[in-house]
């Protein structure tokens, strides 16, 4: 169980493409939202649905990948790890985000391209 100490893993859609970047290092980044949704019955009984969204960067292959076969609407399942970080803002507040650093890649739905499965490994076939 060593290994369960900072692990994230989530299956939803993206609400909107992904923005990437290729940074002056060489490096591909791209980050993007994830929707996942519950399904629960109230002390009414009434079926209620509750979404929730949460905050994704991938970085190097993962993020290629993500950029040649992800969209609006893609479904997709993701490992990762939480992290959370702080920057100062242009008017000198300090801003905090938590996000999901992508390690896995799973396409579920039929991609731009084709339906593939990929991790974030150096020796993908991409």
């Amino acid at each position: 169980m060593s290994n369960l100490k900072n692990k994230v893993q989530l299956i939803g859609r993206l609400g909107q493409s992904p923005e990437v970047k290729h940074l002056e290092s060489g490096k591909t980044v791209a980050n993007f939202s994830l929707a996942t949704n519950e399904k629960y019955k109230n002390a009414k009984g009434e079926l209620m649905e509750n979404t929730e969204w949460h905050n994704l960067v991938a970085w190097g292959k993962t993020a290629e990948i993500i950029e040649k076969y992800v969209q609006k609407g893609s479904e997709i399942a993701i490992e990762g790890k939480l992290t959370s970080r702080s920057w100062e803002d242009k008017d000198g507040n300090k801003r905090y985000t938590t996000e999901v650093v992508v390690n896995e890649l799973l396409l579920m739905g039929k991609p731009k391209g084709s339906s593939n499965s990929a991790k974030s490994d150096d020796d993908l076939p991409f």
